[in-house]
């Protein structure tokens, strides 16, 4: 049986930002006066950022901007498992399987966890693997960029390297219900980056300052 979904936060409310600072409390109360990207920062202590979502999302290109904004580093899952292989996913593809990759990218994703605080952009298959999903709740937050699918097509049809890219119609109904247990939930569509980035931050200033009601 799937586990329960845990809650998750869809970004568009009009004034959102303005009204974190009326939501936190503890050591989120000094928002207004300390800027809300340094107190969100703060706020995540040894833990990670990890972007989650299909190919094509916007994991690298809106974690580099949000690891500027929040001046934690930014690392990419995919990047880290080609150095560690010394081959491309797509040699690791060909040569081993997707089970085989999955195993080593579960073991690269376990490791750089251990080094937060930063902004970690995960595969798109990365979160299926249980023992990763329940590493991420510990070590991290997860938020899950959520674009449409004829937004996911038109992104990645020149990218040939993705070797997944053709089965973007059968995977995504497999794995929004998994992306879906993430803490947060922006939409990535095609507006300007830094907008994507203002609705990231708003959502974990809100989570924390949930986290901070809690008994």
């Amino acid at each position: 049986m799937a586990p329960s979904p845990r809650p998750c936060f869809l970004l568009y409310e009009p004034g959102m930002t303005e009204r974190i600072a009326d939501m936190v409390n503890g050591g989120l109360e000094t928002a207004a006066d300390d800027g809300l990207e340094r107190t969100v920062a703060r706020a995540l202590g040894s833990r990670s950022v990890v972007l989650v979502g299909m190919m094509g999302a916007g994991k690298s290109s809106i974690g580099k901007r949000l690891a500027a904004r929040l001046s934690l580093p930014f690392v990419d899952a995919d990047t880290e498992i080609e150095r560690a292989a010394g081959m491309t996913i797509p040699e690791i593809f060909e040569a081993h399987g997707e089970p085989y990759f999955r195993a080593g990218e579960a073991r690269v994703i376990a490791r750089l966890l251990d080094g937060g605080p930063q902004v970690l952009a995960t595969g798109g298959g990365a979160v299926m693997t249980q023992s990763t999903r329940d590493l991420i709740h510990i070590k991290g937050i997860s938020i899950w960029l959520k674009a449409d699918l004829d937004v996911l097509v038109k992104r990645t049809k020149r990218r040939n390297d993705r070797p997944l890219v053709d089965k973007l119609k059968d995977l995504l109904p497999l794995r929004e219900p998994v992306y879906a247990l993430s803490d947060i939930v922006v939409q990535s569509r095609d507006e300007p980056h830094d907008t994507i980035v203002d609705e990231i931050v708003a959502g974990l200033a809100r989570h924390f300052a949930m986290e901070g009601k809690q008994p």
